[in-house]
């Protein structure tokens, strides 16, 4: 009996660790429909918005996904546009209230903004989605900390 019940145990436990990337809303494992954003998110980190930017406006005309909407809102806040950025980022998050990439870089833009209580809202709801901390987390809390303060 006593193995028995560790079993059922331990596949609670299996179960619960794979459920939870979905229901935390992990957004790095692609949904069926997803478009391929590896060379996008690669223009990015290299800080080439405009040619990211080229690719995303045309995934985001043809694709309704929360990964292209908050990679376009980056990519149109850092060429100079951040209202439309904030609109996509928006946008993600209806999709996908809990998208964390979304809620870091809406998040930095707030800073930007001179929104920190927005920002600091982001950052409370990263902080319940990183159960074990994350790097969207991270990088937003950097971001307010080194944030202009008010004077």
């Amino acid at each position: 009996m006593r193995a028995t019940a560790l079993r059922f145990v331990f596949a609670c436990m299996c179960c619960a660790a794979v459920s939870l990337p979905v229901a935390y809303g992990a957004d790095s494992s692609p949904a069926a429909d997803a478009p391929d954003l590896r060379s996008v998110r690669t223009e990015i980190k290299a800080k080439q918005y405009d040619k990211a930017l080229a690719e995303l406006k045309v995934l985001a005309a043809r694709y309704q996904q929360p990964d292209v909407y908050s990679l376009y809102g980056h990519a149109l806040w850092k060429t100079g546009n951040p209202t439309q950025g904030m609109v996509y980022y928006n946008k993600a998050l209806e999709l996908q209230p809990s998208h964390k990439g979304a809620l870091e870089y809406q998040g930095e833009l707030f800073i930007e903004l001179g929104q920190i209580d927005k920002a600091k809202e982001n950052l409370a709801k990263l902080n319940r989605l990183c159960l074990f901390g994350c790097e969207e987390y991270n990088d937003l809390k950097e971001a307010i900390e080194h944030a202009p303060k008010k004077g």
